[in-house]
Formats: structure tokens, sequence, C-alpha cells
């Protein structure tokens, strides 16, 4: 970021129009799925996703233990006696950040807007979201991605800032460059915390002016916005800047490690990305799967 750069220079508010619901999604053209197919020459696939183990919605004395706070939650059906099949209800909450998902525009709004400029009283209502929701997946997301490995072999210190340098000292090191369109995956070799006295790495404005400059189309990655904030002035920038702001999705709670992994061992850091998430419209977030394929 430039010394002249502040937040409110980094917007796309307007920029595809004040209908758009796509935000950087529009930066993956044709040419940019080209160079991402490109990429899978040897068929291998790499899931960024969280393997997730449901707690049972039991209660009573012999119920199993669950988590305090869990991603999903499960209950059986039996239907009939002998039963014919087995069914389930689910209940997923997607912006746990034990879950691997996919944030909507309008999930963070700023000064009573969501992206791009739209009144939040427009595009929520009580019956669900009218305006930068889940919709905008429908078609899902192809597209050549990129990992910058920020701690190869080990993990970031705890509470570091990540800022532009970290994210150039990368792609030196890989070989690699993010060309505009591409997604940026980041590893930092963190699992989520809240742990006070270890607290996690976290993006700075610095490191989101970056991604603007560069024209990345989605972000993902094992660290994301610092939990305490790695700048009190401006405590969520990944979410605040990169998603309201710039209308960049982010994938939320990916696994990387396996992902970096790969990477070294091809010796290349960029790869044929792919997302599919259920066709969920109205929603600010879903869950997802994503394919690194090579």
């Amino acid at each position: 970021m430039t010394d002249s750069e502040n937040i409110d220079d980094l917007s796309n508010w307007g920029r595809w129009g004040s209908e758009d619901e796509l935000g950087t999604l529009n930066l993956i053209t044709d040419e940019t799925r080209a160079r991402a197919l490109a990429q899978a020459r040897t068929g291998r696939c790499v899931s960024l996703a969280r393997p997730i183990d449901p707690a049972s919605m039991m209660g009573g004395p012999f119920a199993p233990p669950t988590p305090p706070s869990p991603p999903v939650q499960q209950a059986m059906l039996y239907t009939g006696a002998p039963p014919m099949g087995m069914a389930e209800v689910l209940v997923v909450t997607p912006h746990n950040p034990g879950l691997t998902h996919l944030d909507a525009l309008v999930h963070i709004p700023v000064d009573g807007h969501v992206y791009p400029g739209r009144p939040l009283t427009d595009a929520v209502t009580p019956t669900g979201v009218r305006h930068g929701s889940t919709t905008a997946f429908a078609d899902g997301v192809l597209t050549h991605g990129v990992l910058l490995d920020l701690a190869p072999g080990g993990r970031l210190p705890a509470a570091h800032p990540v800022t532009a340098a970290d994210l150039d000292a990368a792609e030196q090191r890989g070989g690699v460059r993010v060309e505009p369109g591409d997604a940026l995956v980041v590893r930092g070799g963190w699992e989520f915390s809240r742990d006070p006295a270890n607290p996690m790495p976290g993006m700075t404005l610095d490191a989101v002016a970056w991604m603007r400059h560069r024209d990345v189309s989605l972000y993902a990655g094992d660290i994301g916005d610092g939990h305490p904030p790695v700048d009190p002035q401006v405590p969520m920038p990944l979410h605040l800047v990169g998603l309201a702001r710039l209308g960049m999705p982010l994938i939320d709670g990916a696994e990387v490690d396996e992902l970096a992994e790969v990477c070294a061992e091809l010796g290349r850091y960029a790869f044929l990305l792919s997302i599919a998430p259920p066709r969920l419209r109205s929603a600010t977030g879903v869950p997802v799967n994503p394919q690194a394929i090579f």
C-alpha cells in the first residue's frame, strides 16, 4: 500500500455497476480459466476442506460428548421398524471457524451498506437475503490458483502481522506470481485459535491492498483476520475491506497443509482451483470443498 493510500481508496464499489453481485469473481475471464486448465497436467487432486465429524443432537446422560460450538450437528432418523432406510437432519452453522466455508458478499456490512453500496435494509429482509447472497455462487468457481506459503515447513510467529512484503517473499520462494483473476491461497501453518496467550497471525490492510493491486479474485487460507486483531485500528481488514469493500469472496477455515506438501513435492505452486458449492440461495455463506488439481 502506498503512503498516500488509505482504507477509503480500497474499494470496488461501482467498478462493475450498482447491481453487481459477483465482485472480484468478475475478474475470472475465459483466459484465466484457460491458464487454470493448463495447470491440470497429471490429474492429482488435493482437497482444501477440513474434515468434519458431526456432533450428535441427542441429549441426556447417555448422549455422546460434543464440542461446545460444533459446526455441524446431526440427528439420525429411522424410517420404520425395522428401518427401510436411513436419513438424518443436519444443522449447519456456515460461519463457524471449524467449517471450511465461502463467505457471500453480504456477510459484512460497512456503514449500513453492503457491496457495492446497497443499503443493508434493501439487501437483507426478515425472509432472507435479496442482494449479495450465495445465489451469486450458483455457477461455481473455476480459476487459476496460487499458493503462497508464508512459513515453509513451520508456522508464522504468534500475532504476526502479514504484510505485502510477506506475500512478495513467498512469491519469490515459490517461483510464482499472482496474476489478475487468480485465487490466492495462503498458508501460515496455524489452526484456528482464540487462545489469548497464543494469538494467531492475521492479514494487515497492507496485505489486502496488495490483493487489490494484483486483482485477486478469491482468497483462501489457514489464516485470515487475526484474533485478537493485529492492528486495532483496522480490526478485520480481510473481511471489512477485502470482502465488504473489494467484493472479494473469502474461503474461511481452509486446510492447506497437504496442498503445501504437494506443491513442494512437485516444485510448482500454481494449480487449477475448482469450487462447486451447493446451489443454496439467499444465504450469507455456504460450506465448500475446494479442489486443487495439478
